[in-house]
């Protein structure tokens, strides 16, 4: 999910939750975000107050407390820049790369307390 601009996020978001709550069957009690623009807005605040979110923000400039976003984050940047560079991958094709990197790390990475890949799950 690319977006052309930031003004596109509250649309994915709200799509977003439509999805895991209908398809999923699961109920969105809190959301945690940074302290970016793109996630304090009126329109945010009254999507929020309509669902029924609790909507938490994390410390300003304290990635410790999102660590595995960060470390997950970190592992596909290494692999993108490794598949462009390797592959002499035109940066046009960066959407691609970063598609390729998720579809492959969702397969072969594996949770250890569940011995399974979150392609599995």
């Amino acid at each position: 999910m690319f977006f052309e601009s930031k003004d596109e996020t509250i649309y994915k978001i709200v799509k977003l939750s439509k999805n895991i709550e209908n398809e999923k069957g699961l109920f969105i009690i809190n959301i945690r975000s940074d302290h970016g623009g793109k996630f304090i807005s009126d329109l945010f605040e009254s999507f929020y107050e309509e669902k029924g979110y609790h909507h938490n923000f994390l410390t300003p400039r304290t990635p410790q407390q999102n660590k595995v976003v960060e470390k997950k984050n970190r592992s596909f940047q290494k692999m993108i820049r490794t598949m462009l560079n390797e592959f002499d991958t035109a940066k046009c094709f960066w959407a691609e790369t970063i598609n390729t990197s998720y579809y492959v790390l969702n397969r072969v990475t594996l949770i250890p307390k569940l011995k399974r890949t979150p392609y599995k799950l």
